[in-house]
Order: C-alpha cells, then structure tokens, then sequence
C-alpha cells in the first residue's frame, strides 16, 4: 500500500516531535505491549528458553515454522529504541518471520535501557550468538545455517554483534539482515545526514525521538563515538558477514543505514542495499497484507535461498 497524500496527512498528526519518551519511557513500553499483545496458541508452535549471561539469564523465544523436520536459523534482534518493544510485543512478527521463511527464529529478549544501559544490550545480543554459534546441538543447525537479523536498533545490535564477533574470535556469522537500521549517533539538525532533516518530523518516528532513546541508551556521552554503539563510525569495516541491508523511503535513519552498506561494501564485503519505496520506519512490523512486508520477505527468502538444502 503506496503512502498517498491522505496517508500521509494522517500519519503528519499521529506524530508527536514533542513526545517526552525520556521521562515516560514506561508507560511507553506498556502502550506498546497494549497493541501488540501475543498471539495465542495453538496457532503456532513456540517455545521459550534462558541462556546465562554473567550474573543474569537472557529470555529467548523460539518459533518453529509449519513444515517439519530441521530447520536454518534466524537470530532476531526487536526493535524499540534499545528502550522499548520485548519478546511478547514482537511475538505475531517472528511467527509470521518463521512461516514465511520457513526458518527456526530466536528472539531475544536482550535487557532494556535506561535501566541497563549501553553496553548491555549488545553484550546480552553477543551472548545468545556465541551460545547459538559455538553449541550447535542446541537447534541442530551448523554455524552456517545461522543468520542474524534485526529491525531499527534491532539492525543496530546485529551489525554491532558481528562487529563484536570479528573483533573477538569465538565465531563469526556469515549473513546479516539489517532491516532500517539506526548506525549513526547524530540525529540533530546538524547530523551529515539528510533523511534525518527530511524525515524528521511526520512520519511516526521522529528524530526528537531518536535523540530521546540515544539519551536513555548511553551512559556517557563518550559512547556516542564507540562502533558498538555507532557501528557507522568504526574505523575497520572488513571481515563482515554476507550482508542484506534494507532501508525505508520516509525515514530519518534511512541515508545512514545506506551510508553502512555502502561503507560495508567499499571494505570488501559482500552487500545488497535496497530502499523500501513508500516505506515508513517500522513498517517490517506490519500486518502480511501490506505490500512493503511482502517485498522485503521476498528479498530475505532470495538471500537466505542459498543456504537451505
């Protein structure tokens, strides 16, 4: 469904550039978990596991697709800003992410800021990976067979594990999906970037926005400048994963999340770039029927295709 000018009217008063997310983050979160309620079984098979991480256990949620037997895998990293969005409120997602690629998905339910601040969402994100990566028997699929993916901050912590993971040596995944992904750490009228000056304001996610979760996400303004908070900013961009980065038409991360393929494919790796025409952020959380979500499965399936026997 092409954004008309109605639509587009509509979507100009649902946002709220002055939406104060810093002060009301929680009661974000629960409007958000309002909407997005789980579906219910037996609709679908799921079942939810915990892997260790330090003094904590990280929830993951695990969705088998319709066709039995084994199955390749997709690590899922949610969306929400690194503030909001859980497993239970990507639940109908990675059901239908399942059926439609006919992959295990695993969707983790990395810690939330400001409660937890960075570096602990990718450290949990990281965690689940090398658990996945290195104890095979645990979903019977090769390392091979695994390929991270993630939505907005979701795309954000996929990037960043991989990132972790060349620099660290314990594993390295060969596919990356990175679906609007936030790379960058400017989201001011002065950031580099024009989508952000573009898209800013009434198109739902608004740049204020993004600035208020950056905010509530880092620690210490020195954060900004780490690659594993700003993957766009690290110095050595070789040795990544196979990549898929999608981007939306009406969003303000949209130029940088290019501007990280294009990066990712000048040093040598091997990426595909598409911009999603008509496209909002967040639209790969949207119902099957629109046909922006149709789009984009079928660019998963094709750059998953090879590794299905």
């Amino acid at each position: 469904m092409a954004i008309n000018k109605a639509m587009r009217a509509a979507l100009k008063a649902l946002s709220y550039p002055d939406l104060d997310i810093k002060n009301h983050y929680k009661l974000h979160r629960g409007v958000i978990r309002l909407a997005n309620p789980p579906a219910r079984k037996p609709y679908y098979s799921t079942w939810d596991h915990k892997i260790s991480c330090g003094d904590h256990q990280i929830p993951v949620r695990i969705f088998q697709p319709d066709s039995p037997g084994s199955h390749p895998v997709l690590l899922f990293f949610h969306g929400g800003g690194w503030v909001t969005g859980d497993i239970n409120s990507y639940d109908k997602v990675c059901h239908y992410m399942a059926k439609a690629t006919n992959h295990l998905v695993v969707s983790v339910d990395y810690r939330l800021a400001p409660e937890h601040r960075f570096p602990a969402a990718p450290e949990d994100c990281y965690a689940v990976a090398r658990e996945l990566f290195v104890k095979t028997h645990l979903l019977g699929a090769r390392p091979d067979q695994i390929t991270l993916i993630g939505d907005s901050a979701g795309g954000n912590l996929a990037a960043v594990v991989s990132l972790m993971a060349r620099d660290r040596g314990e594993f390295m995944p060969k596919r990356q999906i990175l679906i609007y992904p936030a790379t960058h750490y400017d989201h001011t009228p002065q950031s580099p970037f024009e989508s952000v000056r573009e898209n800013g304001m009434g198109y739902l996610l608004t740049s204020k926005r993004v600035c208020d979760y950056m905010e509530l996400y880092s620690k210490d303004p020195e954060d900004f400048q780490n690659p594993y908070f700003s993957p766009l900013l690290a110095p050595d961009l070789s040795g990544q994963p196979k990549t898929l980065l999608i981007t939306a038409q009406y969003d303000p991360l949209r130029d940088e999340g290019e501007a990280y393929g294009q990066r990712l494919k000048d040093e040598g790796n091997d990426v595909l770039i598409h911009r999603m025409p008509d496209a909002l952020h967040g639209f790969f959380s949207l119902p099957p029927r629109f046909v922006q979500v149709r789009r984009c499965y079928s660019l998963i399936n094709r750059f998953v295709a090879e590794m299905k026997e």
